[in-house]
């Protein structure tokens, strides 16, 4: 095994172009306002902040905004949300390179991304509702990043570089034969801890306290987020896979899936029995429970709860690892295995930093 670490469009202005990057941030909660530390460090000396948005505020220069403390005062301060303001921020910066990062889990701004890229601006991302969404909004995409950059490495693992060793393997002529692993942050620390000694539902409670799971954990119990993962990885390696054509168990109750997230999490108690009883029957066989995506070279995807032996290498995973094992055909024998923190709010901004340097 081998081991690696939608708003109106903006009429351009006529202005002078400089050398320098200038950037808009879409998006300042936990990975956002991360992002926004590591842009008052030396490696984001060059970047010049020109615009900062929650979901109802912004603030925008388009010189520099002083970004210390941005994220505290939007919540009191700012003109109204105003996209198209935001991009006339970057239009007047006069910059030469002019980035959109999407910090956001909003459907609606990816929508977008093709649009901001045919318009010019490069864009990097956290967000996987395109990506990991419709075949054809993945192709639409497809077609307009020839004009321009998207920085995607945020949107899975949290920036482990898994993207970019597809892309390096494809480059030289290597290709994707199956691939096999935990996308999931919340999912791992959820499975790694459980062990029958308590009961799920008491683990769920504090990896949500901890900050390990979405407010409403249904996010990531539901499989949903680890299907637009494996859609993102399956498609960069060529298979043209749509959402319908991957398995995805749910580990959401049937009764639960409907109802209102103060509901769900007072009815936590409803996961118990199932999980216990599946549990149990691993343990007897000397197996553990881990969330598992799995591709074939068929193309037939799934992702769900699934027994593996105690020897597996999913077995053997911390915390909230994330595992991704590439079976190609050069690394045939023994899979192409990239592992480490699929979660946190710093690697995840680090990621989207690392793609914005990138750009030149």
């Amino acid at each position: 095994m081998s081991a690696v670490l939608a708003s109106e469009a903006v009429v351009p202005v006529a202005v002078p172009q400089v050398d320098g990057t200038a950037i808009v941030l879409l998006g300042t909660g936990v990975v956002g306002g991360a992002l926004l530390k590591l842009l008052n460090t030396p490696a984001a000396s060059a970047l010049r902040l020109v615009g900062v948005a929650n979901s109802r505020r912004q603030q925008t220069d388009p010189e520099h905004l002083a970004d210390r403390g941005l994220r505290e005062k939007l919540k009191t301060h700012g003109e109204p949300r105003d996209d198209a303001s935001l991009l006339d921020a970057l239009e007047r910066s006069g910059a030469s390179i002019k980035v959109i990062i999407d910090a956001t889990a909003n459907n609606a701004l990816a929508a977008r991304h093709a649009e901001w890229l045919e318009q010019g601006y490069h864009v990097v991302t956290a967000n996987k509702a395109l990506a990991g969404g419709a075949l054809a909004g993945w192709r639409a995409l497809q077609a307009a990043r020839e004009k321009r950059t998207y920085g995607d490495a945020a949107t899975v693992g949290a920036g482990l570089p898994v993207l970019s060793t597809l892309r390096r393997l494809r480059q030289c002529g290597d290709a994707l034969l199956t691939l096999e692993g935990v996308f999931s942050g919340s999912l791992s620390y959820l499975f790694n801890q459980y062990d029958g000694s308590q009961p799920f539902s008491v683990l769920l409670a504090e990896a949500r306290k901890l900050g390990y799971t979405e407010p409403d954990p249904r996010s990531d119990l539901s499989g949903e987020d680890v299907a637009r993962k494996l859609l993102i990885i399956a498609r960069n390696a060529g298979f043209a896979l749509g959402t319908d054509e991957v398995e995805v168990e749910s580990l959401v109750p049937e009764a639960l899936r409907g109802v209102d997230t103060e509901t769900f999490l007072a009815r936590l108690e409803e996961l118990d029995e199932p999980l216990a009883r599946r549990h149990a029957e691993a343990k007897a066989r000397g197996g553990v429970l881990r969330f598992l995506a799995r591709l074939n070279q068929r193309g037939k995807a799934r992702v769900g709860l699934v027994e593996v032996p105690a020897t597996h290498p999913a077995a053997r995973l911390y915390g909230t690892d994330n595992q991704f094992a590439l079976t190609t055909t050069r690394y045939h024998s023994q899979p192409l295995v990239i592992q480490g923190p699929g979660a946190g709010p710093e690697v995840t901004a680090q990621a989207l930093l690392g793609d914005v340097l990138a750009i030149g």
